[in-house]
């Protein structure tokens, strides 16, 4: 959140003195995100460089600089459950399967996973969820059937799908009194979230969160930490590999929701 180094995909320069660091016969090439990792060697800030455990394979750590820190610290960090809770996770791709591992860990004992695609069930009980919901098969709201699932709602949801409806549901499952809703996927620019005001009065608590509040620099190397005792495991995220050559086969993997995480390998 820092306002030198948010992500601005606009800036493509370096902050500095405003040029790019790449070239190709005699034309800039604009660096990305600040961070340019296509290129295999790259000039950024110092801001956004987090140091971690030497020891730390890179092929494996890479995943965790954006949507597996991202939905676990939603969890850990943001909506942190107590040991014994409920918690509903809205969206079973990587990271709602990060943020219900986050619930795992924190010691939740129900984990209910939502999603309208089915195949997404299975894979989701190595992540630690015990239940799940598709709204498809259901003729009433979603968040009335987590409610009577939960004895009036569950204590924790956790949103990562983006989808303005799963938001508004995330917050309206929750238990009145105590519930915490965190939202982590990112709407639509013109979304609006609309819900009734006795849900705030009812003592419901509405969260956001960005990159699960982590600060980068700091805190990524003790979430590499995590991995290394094998508190974290990485690897059942990581489902295919491919070279750079490859990349749009990822795109494809990503487009027809198979698997959760693709490394590309920058090889040629």
């Amino acid at each position: 959140m820092c306002d030198l180094l948010r992500i601005n995909t606009d800036r493509g320069v370096m902050i500095g003195d405003g040029k790019s660091r790449f070239s190709i016969n005699g034309k800039p090439i604009y660096h990305f995100v600040g961070t340019s990792t296509f290129s295999e060697y790259t000039v950024m800030h110092v801001g956004c460089v987090a140091k971690i455990n030497p020891e730390a394979p890179l092929d494996k750590v890479c995943v965790l600089s954006c949507g597996i820190s991202t939905g676990l610290g939603a969890s850990i960090n943001v909506a942190k459950p107590r040991k014994g809770s409920t918690v509903a996770i809205f969206g079973l791709g990587a990271v709602g399967l990060a943020a219900a591992e986050g619930a795992r860990i924190a010691g939740a004992s129900r984990i209910i996973g939502v999603d309208l695609n089915p195949s997404r069930f299975e894979e989701a009980r190595k992540f630690g969820c015990t239940e799940f919901v598709n709204p498809k098969d259901h003729n009433k709201p979603v968040q009335q059937v987590l409610a009577e699932m939960t004895n009036g709602g569950v204590d924790r949801s956790v949103e990562c799908t983006g989808n303005i409806n799963a938001m508004i549901q995330a917050f309206e499952c929750v238990h009145d009194g105590w519930g915490v809703a965190v939202l982590v996927g990112v709407p639509h620019k013109d979304a609006e979230f609309k819900t009734h005001p006795m849900n705030f009065l009812n003592e419901r608590t509405l969260k956001g969160t960005f990159f699960g509040n982590f600060k980068p620099r700091t805190d990524l190397p003790n979430v590499v930490e995590l991995y290394m005792k094998k508190e974290l495991e990485v690897e059942k995220f990581i489902t295919h590999s491919v070279p750079f050559s490859e990349i749009n086969k990822a795109f494809d993997l990503m487009a027809k929701g198979e698997g959760i995480r693709c490394i590309i390998r920058m090889e040629n």
